[in-house]
């Protein structure tokens, strides 16, 4: 029994030191997928306003640039890990609007919403929003920092005298 225990110990210790890289990959490919189509977009907007156009967006012309920008720039925060939480809620509502557009005919049931990439990204924005970036990211460096000053800080005097 000694010897499992040691195990499981070992085995969490491992755990906890690895810990950085499961959102560091989400923030890995969260990033690259939203920068690149964000760039891509920004350098086609006629065709992407048209696509946008063909599912009924409405103001095509205003929402391909603004969905673009959104998808580079959110993208790129996430990647780096500056407003992660922040950055990934537009991102998720530009995924829940082309589920809703451009992939509601292939969404047949369940087990065909599950299997999209753009579901999977909702997924994984959806952990990097409530579990935040990361130990590495520039978010975990600001919170360090903050926290470092925070702590070096006199606390406040009482608002009211204590009794005795």
């Amino acid at each position: 029994m000694s010897l499992l225990l040691r195990l499981s110990r070992a085995l969490l210790a491992l755990a906890d030191r690895v810990a950085f890289v499961p959102p560091l990959l989400a923030r890995m490919i969260i990033g690259v997928v939203f920068t690149h189509s964000g760039w891509g977009k920004l350098h086609n907007l006629d065709q992407v306003a048209r696509f946008f156009a063909s599912l009924g967006v409405p103001a095509p012309e205003l929402q391909a640039p603004f969905v673009a920008s959104v998808e580079l720039i959110c993208g790129a925060l996430v990647l780096i890990g500056l407003a992660t939480r922040l950055a990934a809620l537009p991102l998720v509502g530009t995924m829940i609007v082309a589920l809703a557009t451009a992939l509601a005919s292939k969404i047949t049931g369940a087990n065909a919403l599950f299997g999209l990439p753009e579901f999977l990204y909702i997924a994984l924005l959806a952990q990097l929003a409530i579990s935040g970036p990361g130990a590495l990211s520039i978010d975990r460096l600001i919170e360090q920092r903050l926290g470092a000053r925070a702590s070096q800080r006199p606390l406040p005097a009482p608002a009211f005298p204590a009794k005795a």
